[in-house]
């Protein structure tokens, strides 16, 4: 059997990623049920391996702050809903889990007592070492964060190896291979130059506190199935966003 190359990790699952696709190709909207138990399954297979996990879940598939502002909703107000719908996933995504049998725990950053812990980090760091599955809701609890500072900000405070960013799309690219033909995709990049290259791959609040703190980013892409095992066994899958790398085109 293969060995973990990570002890912990803390996942980023973004909201949309749980709603799955529409017949045409759309995004889609809401929880689709067979996407979350895949996530489940794959969740499990990763935990049982021995690597402690931690996920931010992000709530673009209910309702995304940013969106609300731009059609004119104060902006706090906004992102204070997109919280609630991070809350949301978080325990649709706990009810998947403990369905196949991963004990779980969901703290959230805003307090909501009646359906989840407060986010308190040493005891984030217990659940995790008696063999919880931790998610971590609400962001940080504050507006103006995104969810991918909210994973960096987690993954620091819990000593996470490496945070695992989960996407649809196999890897960062030069531009969007979407668009673009001859997109050429990094196997490997500084968080300097992809900072420099405008790529994207995270907000600069997040960066930033990768950056600081020492902590890769390996985005990959969580539709193809197996996937997250993978990029936890160590295997060259996505791109790895590192301190100090020479960024390597593939």
């Amino acid at each position: 059997m293969t060995r973990p190359a990570y002890r912990r990790v803390l996942l980023k699952l973004s909201g949309e990623m749980l709603a799955g696709e529409t017949t045409t190709g759309e995004p889609g909207f809401g929880i689709a049920p067979e996407v979350l138990s895949r996530f489940a399954r794959e969740v499990k297979d990763v935990h049982e391996s021995g690597v402690q996990m931690g996920i931010v879940i992000g709530g673009g598939n209910i309702f995304r702050g940013i969106a609300g502002s731009e059609r004119g909703m104060e902006r706090a107000h906004a992102d204070y809903m997109g919280m609630l719908g991070t809350v949301i996933n978080a325990l649709a995504l706990q009810d998947a889990l403990e369905q196949v049998g991963c004990y779980t725990r969901v703290m959230s950053a805003l307090r909501i007592e009646q359906v989840c812990e407060p986010y308190i980090r040493r005891r984030a760091m217990a659940h995790l070492n008696k063999g919880r599955v931790v998610i971590f809701a609400a962001g940080t609890g504050n507006p103006y964060f995104s969810t991918d500072t909210a994973a960096t900000l987690r993954a620091a405070e819990i000593g996470a190896d490496v945070i695992l960013k989960a996407t649809k799309v196999d890897g960062v690219y030069d531009k969007d291979p979407k668009k673009f033909a001859d997109a050429v995709r990094f196997e490997s990049i500084s968080h300097l130059d992809a900072l420099k290259k405008e790529l994207k791959v995270a907000d600069t609040t997040a960066f930033s506190l990768s950056m600081e703190n020492n902590l890769p980013i390996i985005v990959f892409d969580i539709s193809k199935p197996g996937n997250l095992m993978r990029v936890v066994n160590g295997e060259p899958i996505g791109t790895i966003v590192i301190t100090h790398a020479k960024h390597k085109p593939e």
